[in-house]
């Protein structure tokens, strides 16, 4: 394996289930973050959310954004994938359902209602540590766009 493998393994390990992570965006040149439930895959994090949200209206006017949680890190751009019903997002999140299963149900996703949607963060770029050396470096620079570390 190369350090991108290892680098994406240790995300997958720490993010690959339901995880809080904070999101930075700008709004007006000034930076606004929050904490939300997210779930890391391939490259990208993804977030059940609202189409009508602070969040949301911020990323479409400027996706890029930050985050970062637990050693970790990154920018990346955000894409509204619409609503979570959609049939292109029913793979990706049937996942979600199960990693959110804990909270998910019970009143906290409208999903009959189109403006809840999946926010993708694509990860451009990113520092991860990792202090226990698990495959060698205590820190990776990651370039998710070209996938090395």
């Amino acid at each position: 394996m190369n350090n991108y493998e290892y680098a994406d393994k240790i995300m997958t390990e720490r993010f690959g289930h339901d995880c809080l992570i904070s999101v930075a965006t700008v709004d007006g040149g000034r930076p606004n973050v929050r904490t939300v439930d997210g779930y890391y895959e391939d490259g990208a994090f993804y977030v059940v959310t609202y189409t009508l949200s602070s969040k949301m209206k911020q990323i479409s006017a400027n996706p890029e954004v930050a985050v970062c949680g637990d050693w970790f890190t990154a920018h990346g751009i955000g894409e509204n994938l619409g609503w979570i019903r959609d049939e292109n997002n029913a793979v990706i999140m049937a996942k979600l359902r199960e990693a959110f299963a804990a909270w998910y149900t019970g009143g906290h996703v409208d999903e009959s209602d189109p403006n809840t949607c999946l926010l993708r963060i694509r990860l451009t770029d990113g520092v991860l540590t990792d202090h226990e050396k698990k495959y060698g470096p205590w820190q990776y620079q990651v370039d998710f766009a070209n996938r090395t570390a």
